[in-house]
């Protein structure tokens, strides 16, 4: 009995990993492409202002940037100090987490065309009537925060873009999207590819159907269960497939996708620190909210529309053995996944050791602390850039895996470190 399930449960992770491989290794490829072309400073040229126009593109870009819910933080609040409104913030912080271009294409080869279209419409749609509800009443507030950070809009270009120069384009859009994106991701998409594995071994399709199904209730159940948890938008699809074998309706498994990468108690105590309480609570309400009437939309579509030509992806390919191309897709996901571990940041500390020998000779100063709160990639590239601008930082050296950051330049106290990493959102640890 124990062979047989651990043999099920091997088969049903690899159908899944097989289905959504293809698509996701070409998600992965497009969204190195979107690293080079919409880079962090390109974004914050243009999100400046007041008005719909800036919120509105604050969450189209959004959209197809694959940000998880936790490295979306530090990227707004970037945004926002180089001179983004609240409201473009906010939409950008609504649209962003739920969904990017891997992200859509894994959900279009497990759940469909229809998901695949109706998830990042929501989310744009989540975030421009998020953004103008904070952006409404706060123009003036909004004059004010622009004059202030009308200064460090000017320095933010150099210190970022010259470090970005060091490597052709194209080998930067490969080592994001084929080292740094999936190294954030590997880890809670294999765990969600072998829970949805797990449900799928051991319960009969439908078996809470009684309890989930669709309908208000069924919403809220799932509301519950994806809003206090961490998971990223690619990462959930796996996991919104087990709910669905176990009864829940397409409506309900969105509901899960939107508020499991949207929302987590870190994000939301990020957000009430950096934009306020008022903030804090419409991001709240316009996530809530904008679930439950997605899904019930979603759910009004396939009732009106019975899948026949765009079925849910998973149950075919449950009903079919996989074509020999998804298993060579398989194989070389699970590499660059597991690859992706390995490679992600072999290069900080032969980085960080020949700037320090560059500067042994004169008369900077080497600054060491702790840095606590960062989960991905995005968050050591924006806290990296943040000190890089500081007056005075010659080299700044953040490392995701121990949480060190090493900052050398000339006159820079602890104070001023401190101060740039906490109005990011993260906490610091001084070392003597």
């Amino acid at each position: 009995m124990l062979t047989d399930f651990i043999t099920t449960t091997a088969i049903e992770a690899w159908q899944v990993l097989g289905q959504m491989a293809p698509y996701l290794l070409f998600g992965f490829f497009i969204a190195g492409c979107l690293s080079v072309a919409l880079s962090p400073q390109w974004v914050e040229r243009h999100l400046g202002g007041r008005g719909f126009l800036p919120v509105f593109k604050s969450a189209l870009f959004g959209v197809p940037l694959p940000l998880c819910s936790c490295g979306v933080l530090p990227v707004a609040t970037s945004i926002r100090n180089h001179g983004a409104g609240r409201g473009a913030t906010t939409g950008f912080l609504l649209s962003t987490p739920q969904t990017g271009v891997d992200s859509i294409l894994a959900t279009y080869a497990l759940l469909g065309p229809v998901f695949a279209i109706f998830r990042p419409l929501a989310a744009l749609i989540m975030g421009v009537v998020g953004g103008m509800a904070v952006a409404w009443g706060d123009s003036e507030r909004q004059k004010i925060d622009e004059a202030k950070t009308s200064e460090v809009s000017a320095a933010c270009t150099a210190a970022c873009c010259a470090d970005k120069e060091k490597h052709p384009a194209w080998m930067r859009a490969l080592r994001y999207g084929f080292i740094t994106l999936p190294g954030d991701i590997s880890r809670a998409l294999l765990f969600g590819v072998i829970l949805a594995a797990l449900i799928s071994a051991l319960l009969p399709q439908n078996a809470f159907a009684a309890y989930l199904g669709g309908g208000l209730v069924a919403m809220l159940l799932m509301m519950l269960v994806g809003i206090p948890i961490y998971v990223c938008s690619t990462a959930s699809i796996p996991i919104a497939v087990g709910f669905m074998h176990m009864g829940a309706s397409p409506g309900a498994a969105l509901v899960f996708l939107i508020t499991g990468p949207a929302t987590n108690a870190a994000a939301i105590s990020v957000i009430w620190k950096v934009l306020g309480r008022r903030t804090a609570i419409i991001y709240i309400i316009t996530v809530a909210l904008g679930a439950l009437l997605s899904g019930l939309c979603l759910d009004a579509i396939f009732n009106a529309f019975p899948p026949h030509g765009a079925i849910l992806q998973t149950h075919a390919a449950h009903a079919a053995a996989s074509p020999w191309w998804n298993h060579i897709a398989a194989l070389l996901l699970l590499g660059v996944l597991l690859g992706s571990r390995w490679f992600a940041h072999p290069h900080s500390s032969a980085e960080a050791q020949e700037d320090n020998e560059k500067t042994l000779d004169s008369a900077t100063q080497t600054h060491a602390f702790q840095i606590d709160g960062m989960r991905c990639s995005h968050c050591v590239a924006t806290v990296t850039r943040a000190l890089r601008e500081i007056e005075g930082v010659e080299t700044a050296h953040v490392d995701l895996a121990t949480g060190e950051a090493t900052v050398t330049g000339e006159n820079v106290s602890y104070e001023a470190l401190v101060q740039t990493v906490c109005a990011l959102g993260y906490t610091v640890a001084l070392k003597d």
